[in-house]
Parts: C-alpha cells; structure tokens; sequence
C-alpha cells in the first residue's frame, strides 16, 4: 500500500487532464489515467463540496471536482467531533475481510463467544507470541479470535516459509501453537492464503504485530491482554 501512496502523491501534479467540475466518471477515468495500478472500488461526492471520496482498496483519497488535486488525510466532522474517514475506513476493512473469508482464517473459538476479534500475526513476532501464549486466557473472556498471517519479513523469508508451513499443517491450530513456541516444523508448501493476508495487511496500512481488527472494523494496534481487549471490545459495543 505504501508503493500506492507514494504513487498517489507523485499523482497530485499528473491527473494532468483536469475539467470543470467533474462528475464521477470523470474522476474514475483521471485516476486510471494516471494511477493504473490502482484499483478504484468507487467514486462519489464527499460532504465537503466541491471534493470527491474515493476508494482505493482499502483505502479513501479525495479528488478535486475539477480532477486535478487528490489529498490523502482524514476528514473531521469539527462540530460533531467525528472523524468522517475512519467510520468508512471501518466498513471497507469488515468487506475486505469477509472477502478473504473465514475458511482462509486460522480461528481459535470458545466455548461461549462473545467478541470475535481478526489478528494480523507474525510466527516470529515476540508479542504475537506472547498474545498466543494467553490464548486460553482470551478464550475465557468469550473472544473468538480468526488468525491472518503477516510474515514482516517478507515473502521467502524464514517467517512466511513457517507461515505457509503452518496453513499446510493438517491441524493448523496446533501447528501455529507450536511455531509460536519456536517447535521444529513440517515444512510442507501447498496452495495458501498468506500472500493475500499480506496484501490486506498493506493494504490496512499496518505498521506492526500484533494488529487486532474488531467487529466494527476499528483497529488495535499491538498487544492488549485478554482482560485490556474485553474492556475496549465492551466499551465498542455501546457505540453505534
């Protein structure tokens, strides 16, 4: 996502073709021009006239109706105090989820689930493995937690071989147990989801692991024991 970024910024001076109050398509058109790489989910008027929100992936930018300015940053409802691009940022990261699916997640549930919580976890990552090495404790508090793996190191790299390692495992749960406690293991390769995973990481422009993803599409980001997670995750239930 940060190769797009910086694209998007270099594409401020090159949406070259600008046009007097452009309409939607307009704008699409622009940004294709000159960002090809991305890929533009939808464009539609934000609520400041004469700006359009668009969505990259995952991502929102905003366009100048005449299509020549794109802005990155957050849009902040002062009076309401709300801010605008993240409740819309947490939608579109719920939808990028459910597009990956809970088959291509390695979930750990409990017996009675309260909260289900989605965590970007390294193999190799020392707070990952101390989150993991409290699993039985969140599955006391009714947290329901779907794993997505995001070797920091990068594809090839010691940690996604033990990612890709773990998802062919015929008990993942198990095998994602014993990477995380440094345990020798079957260094299977088979068709798997961790280059997606890594993808969806990037594309949530997550900075480090653990990253914890609610229900509501807010983001956490690092380590939170069972007890600090069921607190933040209660205190999320009560908003709308």
């Amino acid at each position: 996502m940060k190769k797009l970024i910086n694209l998007a910024a270099l594409s401020i001076l090159a949406l070259a073709q600008p046009v007097a109050h452009a309409d939607e398509s307009d704008v699409r058109k622009a940004l294709a021009s000159s960002m090809p790489e991305a890929k533009i989910e939808s464009v539609k008027p934000s609520e400041v006239k004469g700006l359009y929100e668009v969505m990259i992936g995952a991502n929102i930018f905003y366009v100048s109706d005449d299509g020549k300015y794109l802005l990155q940053g957050k849009l902040i409802d002062v009076a309401a105090r709300k801010d605008l691009t993240e409740e819309k940022l947490s939608g579109s990261r719920l939808k990028a989820l459910d597009k990956i699916g809970k088959d291509n997640m390695i979930i750990f549930k409990p017996k009675i689930a309260k909260y289900t919580v989605s965590i970007f976890t390294d193999i190799d990552c020392g707070y990952c493995r101390k989150l993991h090495s409290e699993i039985d404790q969140y599955m006391a508090q009714g947290i329901t937690i779907q794993y997505l793996l995001f070797p920091r190191a990068g594809k090839g790299s010691d940690s996604y071989n033990k990612a890709v390692a773990v998802w062919c495992a015929k008990d993942r749960n198990a095998a994602l147990t014993a990477a995380k406690k440094d345990q020798k293991l079957d260094m299977k390769t088979c068709d798997n989801p961790v280059d997606e995973h890594m993808q969806l990481a990037s594309d949530f422009d997550a900075k480090g692991t653990p990253m914890i993803v609610t229900e509501k599409g807010n983001i956490f980001p690092g380590y939170l024991p069972a007890k600090q997670l069921t607190e933040a995750l209660e205190e999320e239930s009560k908003t709308k």
